[in-house]
C-alpha cells in the first residue's frame, strides 16, 4: 500500500508538472500569434457609418439586413473579443460531441482572427486549439494539454481560403466589417439572398448569405470550403446557421451559431456554440 501510495504521489505531480508546462507554453504561443495579429492590422477611417449612402448600391436584402443591425452615424468596428461556450464534435466520420470554451479575438482593417479554444476529452485533460488566419495565412493547431501534438497545418493556400471564409461567414458578429470597401464586394442573388465576396491579397472567398423573414442574417454557405483531413485539403460544401439576436452596444447580433459539413453523407455539424460575452473595439 505505502509502495502504491508513494507511486501514485510521484505520477500525479508529473502529471500536474505536465499540465502547468503545458499551458505556459500554450499561452506564450498565444501571446505570440495575438501580436501577429496586432502587427498585421491596417487602420480604418473614422468617419462614422453613413447608412444612406453608404448602402445604396448594395442588393436589398443587404440593405435590409444592415439597416435593421445597424444605428446610422455609429462607429466603425476595428476590433472585437468573443468569448464562447458550447459542443464540439471531434469525430470527422460520425458524433462525439465535447464541451468547449474559447476566446476569439477578430481585426477588420484587414481580416484576421485567433480562435483559442478548450476542447473537454477527459475529465481535467483539454485539447488546446488554434484556429487562425493572420496576415493572409492560415493555421490549425491542436495539443492534448497544449503539448501532446494532434494536428498542425500552417500557411498560404486552401487552408488560408478556409480561415478567410471563416472569418467573412462569422461578420454576422461584427456587421460593419461587411460594409462596401477594399476587401467586401456584394452581388445580388434574390429577394432574401445574396453573394458576399471576400479579398486580401491572393486569397478570395465567396459565401451565399441567406436572410430570414425579418432581414436578419439565417445562415451562410458555400459550395467548396476546404476542409482537412488527414493534412490534406478537401473542398466541402458547408454551412453556417445563426439565431437568437440580440441588441448590444446599438447593433443586433446572433447569439447562437451552428457550423455544419454538408458532404456526400449528408449533413455533420461540428461546432454549435453561444457567446458568453462580446467586447468591442471602435475606429477613432
Amino acid at each position: 500500500m505505502a509502495a502504491f501510495s508513494t507511486g501514485f504521489i510521484v505520477t500525479a505531480a508529473a502529471a500536474l508538472k505536465a499540465k502547468i508546462f503545458g499551458a505556459g507554453r500554450w499561452q506564450a504561443a498565444t501571446l505570440r500569434l495575438r501580436s501577429q495579429l496586432q502587427a498585421s492590422r491596417q487602420p480604418l477611417p473614422p468617419a462614422p457609418v453613413d447608412l444612406t449612402t453608404e448602402l445604396a448600391a448594395l442588393p436589398r436584402p443587404v440593405q435590409r439586413w444592415l439597416t435593421q443591425v445597424l444605428t446610422d452615424g455609429q462607429p466603425r468596428i476595428a476590433a472585437v473579443t468573443v468569448r464562447h461556450s458550447g459542443r464540439f464534435n471531434t469525430r470527422n466520420d460520425g458524433v462525439r460531441w465535447r464541451p468547449f470554451r474559447s476566446e476569439q479575438r477578430v481585426v477588420i482593417g484587414r481580416p484576421g482572427f485567433l480562435w483559442d479554444a478548450r476542447i473537454s476529452i477527459l475529465p481535467g485533460l483539454s485539447v488546446h486549439v488554434h484556429d487562425a488566419y493572420v496576415a493572409g495565412r492560415g493555421l490549425l493547431h491542436a495539443a492534448i494539454g497544449g503539448l501532446v501534438k494532434v494536428a498542425h497545418e500552417e500557411g498560404s493556400g486552401e487552408l488560408a481560403r478556409g480561415e478567410l471564409m471563416r472569418w467573412a461567414a462569422e461578420a454576422a458578429w461584427y456587421p460593419t466589417a461587411l460594409l462596401p470597401g477594399p476587401h467586401i464586394a456584394w452581388s445580388p442573388i434574390d429577394d432574401s439572398a445574396a453573394r458576399l465576396r471576400v479579398s486580401d491579397g491572393p486569397n478570395h472567398v465567396s459565401l451565399r448569405v441567406q436572410f430570414d423573414e425579418h432581414g436578419l442574417i439565417q445562415a451562410v454557405q458555400a459550395d467548396d470550403r476546404p476542409r482537412i483531413i488527414d493534412g490534406k485539403p478537401f473542398p466541402t460544401a458547408w454551412r453556417g446557421r445563426f439565431w437568437n439576436y440580440q441588441r448590444i452596444q446599438g447593433m443586433c447580433i446572433p447569439l447562437d451559431a451552428e457550423a455544419t459539413w454538408l458532404g456526400p453523407g449528408g449533413p455533420l455539424p461540428y461546432w454549435r456554440g453561444h457567446i458568453e460575452a462580446i467586447e468591442y473595439e471602435f475606429a477613432s
